[in-house]
């Protein structure tokens, strides 16, 4: 199949485009700049011009293609609500250039938004339209689609992770390097979850080629890992000590971040692994942490 892909010369995206590729299909990347194209071309990837905050550029290539993939998303979470409502209009554009076939639309979301309730693992076939997190607006326009007879699928995502970016945990890190302490707040045991970049890659070819109208899919390659283990794991690699923090400092320390290191973010992925024969091989968010390249 020929793919449509957004975010093709991103952290995530990068690697679908490899994946798609390897697998035999071709890819169509969506990319802003020349400097884009030429990295695209190198990975033989045909370069198509287009911009998020223009998503009307984005439907020629998107009607062209047998399928698309939405991996982009602005990161700047000082702008977060905006950038989710930006998400919201770049799928229904992408949805209005799909409409009449049954050609994949993929997109993508945060596994969060899979909790039941507070303390409770997220899953695959839960969906709340009122959940209380602005990145939901993904997954509302991908329900406006469905109900118009589009073929939407969506992937959720934990922390996606390498040696060089871990998701939010790049932040974290960010923030250990400049206050020279490696935090978490209280005891620390609120579990996140963590998939390697290259098995959130081949779970979205699987989802391309095997995925069903509608379905939820969670990249979820370890269900719970503490925040503590986490904090303590990037102390020992940038040589920094771990330290406890109360919840008035965590305010102070982590900025914006703080209601997300004190939040369970755990989710399973049996469903996923299930439906999709879809095996994790690794290496985990310890590991990479491990090897976590240092300046």
């Amino acid at each position: 199949m020929r793919i449509f892909l957004t975010g093709s010369t991103g952290f995530v995206g990068s690697q679908v485009a490899q994946e798609l590729i390897n697998g035999g299909h071709q890819v169509l990347g969506v990319t802003r700049s020349e400097a884009g194209a030429e990295k695209l071309a190198t990975l033989g990837i045909e370069a198509y011009r287009g911009d998020l905050n223009q998503p009307e550029s984005l439907q020629r290539g998107a009607a062209e293609c047998d399928g698309v993939i939405q991996t982009a998303f602005d990161h700047d979470f000082s702008n977060f609500v905006a950038n989710c409502e930006k998400d919201r209009r770049v799928i229904l554009a992408l949805g209005d250039a799909l409409a009449g076939s049954q050609r994949p639309l993929i997109i993508t979301s945060g596994v969060a938004i899979g909790a039941d309730a507070e303390g409770l693992r997220a899953h695959e076939d839960n969906f709340n339209p009122d959940y209380p997190h602005p990145r939901i607006a993904s997954e509302l326009a991908g329900n406006v689609l469905l109900q118009r007879g589009l073929n939407v699928m969506t992937l959720r995502l934990a922390q996606i992770h390498n040696p060089q970016k871990q998701g939010l945990i790049t932040e974290v890190i960010r923030v250990a390097r400049s206050s020279g302490i490696s935090a978490w707040v209280g005891d620390g045991d609120n579990p996140w979850s963590a998939a390697g970049l290259s098995d959130t890659a081949r779970l979205y070819r699987l989802a391309l080629e095997k995925g069903q109208p509608g379905a939820r899919y969670n990249a979820v390659a370890e269900e719970a890992i503490s925040f503590k283990d986490i904090a303590l794991a990037i102390g020992e690699r940038l040589g920094l000590p771990g330290v406890s923090l109360t919840t008035e400092q965590a305010t102070a320390h982590f900025g914006w971040m703080a209601n997300f290191v004190t939040a369970d973010m755990s989710a399973d992925s049996a469903r996923t692994r299930q439906r999709l024969q879809w095996q994790p091989t690794g290496p985990g968010l310890l590991q990479d942490l491990a090897r976590l390249e240092v300046d």
